[in-house]
């Protein structure tokens, strides 16, 4: 009988680490609120240092990302791109988190 040296063990077994925390996460009902942790996290990256320091208080509901911006004309600006943030935000992540933005 041959024996498998251990460095054949450890390719036949290898699985991307990145692939193995992704189901760990599927499974344990996690991927979701990190996925909307993130999204939170990164709305300053992507709508600017100006519009970021004018969110008072942002979170995810139903699928939508509520903010509440203190700036009447930063708000209608934000309202006029919701669109494509949406699409941003989500590719950034890395997955569908939501659909649509509510401003209040």
């Amino acid at each position: 009988m041959e024996q498998c040296g251990r460095n054949d063990m450890k390719r036949k077994n290898a699985e991307d680490l990145t692939l193995v925390l992704q189901r760990f996460l599927r499974e344990s009902g996690l991927e979701t609120p990190l996925n909307q942790h993130r999204l939170v996290e990164m709305w300053p990256q992507v709508v600017g240092e100006l519009v970021g320091k004018a969110t008072d208080q942002i979170f995810i509901q139903n699928q939508t990302l509520v903010v509440r911006i203190t700036s009447p004309v930063l708000k209608n600006e934000i309202a006029m791109q919701s669109t494509a943030l949406v699409r941003e935000l989500n590719r950034r992540v890395g997955a569908n988190v939501i659909v649509d933005i509510k401003l209040i």
